[in-house]
């Protein structure tokens, strides 16, 4: 069982803190200017963490005083019904912010759908746009996909990145993708593994910083690490224990300096960092509230 005093954790609640107070202050501060925020979650999927996310966001934004559209089209959902049902959100100038959570439905095709969310409206940095400047190395251009952000930002609230032999397991469209470039934006050293890769003990052992983002529980144990390695888990697991990651925390406590755990670590942060989107979008679709 998981402790809260357990000095080797590394939670995300102080920064996601500090997040939803300037969140806060600059919701107001849209509100006597006379704009509500407001933003819609859209999901076609029965997938619990999917849920579980959602759950989370919408208490946060009840929180912020942020107005929160739900929007559950069902696992069995078309194509045409949810490209539809995203340009529709992305045409009502009352709907600042979007986002698609994933993974959508398997029949369903992920970059065709978020094709309909313009890049000043996605609040989860999924789009080719935003993405795009990410590549770059633009992201002052860039509204940055929430999760791989707070991974980084949980990772240098430790250690500076820069030279850092790095690895990320797992390349997936979510969180690897976009953070395998985040990281070399930082000048760190990046290995990225992911379901083809042989022999991923050996590998993992070599480096500093290991980032997991896979969606397998505990798929990360004993053998993959060695004492004194800093672990971003990014994984969310709905299992019969409850909610778990891709690491298994308990086995490998005593090796790690630090680790993020399941949950408290990264989803915390994430959530915090969608409304930080939203402001960030607000300025791209109305000006900063200062000028």
């Amino acid at each position: 069982m998981l402790t809260d005093t357990h000095t080797k954790f590394l939670k995300g609640a102080p920064l996601a803190k500090q997040i939803k107070a300037s969140v806060s202050v600059r919701t107001e501060r849209w509100k006597t200017c006379g704009v509500h925020p407001k933003m819609a979650v859209v999901a076609a999927t029965d997938d619990p963490a999917v849920e579980q996310y959602q759950r989370i966001n919408s208490q946060n934004a009840e929180k912020l005083g942020i107005d929160m559209r739900l929007i559950n089209l069902g696992v069995e959902c078309t194509q045409e019904e949810l490209e539809s049902r995203l340009e529709e959100l992305s045409n009502d100038r009352d709907i600042n912010g979007i986002l698609l959570s994933l993974p959508l439905a398997p029949h369903l095709h992920t970059e065709l759908a978020l094709a309909r969310i313009p890049a000043q409206k996605d609040v989860d940095g999924m789009t080719v746009t935003n993405l795009g400047h990410v590549l770059a190395g633009r992201e002052d251009q860039a509204i940055v996909a929430a999760t791989p952000k707070a991974c980084l930002a949980l990772a240098e609230s430790t250690v500076s990145l820069m030279g850092k032999r790095v690895v990320v397991v797992g390349a997936g469209r979510t969180v690897g993708k976009v953070l395998i470039p985040l990281l070399i934006n930082r000048e760190a050293t990046v290995t990225v593994c992911h379901a083809r890769t042989e022999h991923l003990a050996d590998i993992v052992k070599e480096h500093e910083i290991v980032f997991v983002a896979v969606g397998k529980a505990r798929l990360i144990g004993p053998k993959h690490l060695r004492d004194g390695q800093l672990v971003i888990d990014a994984g969310i697991n709905i299992s019969e224990q409850g909610v778990v990651g891709d690491v298994d925390t308990n086995a490998v406590l005593d090796m790690v300096s630090k680790i993020t755990p399941v949950p408290g670590g990264v989803g915390p942060l994430t959530s915090s960092l969608v409304f930080h989107n939203l402001m960030q979008a607000m300025v791209l679709q109305y000006g900063d509230t200062d000028d």
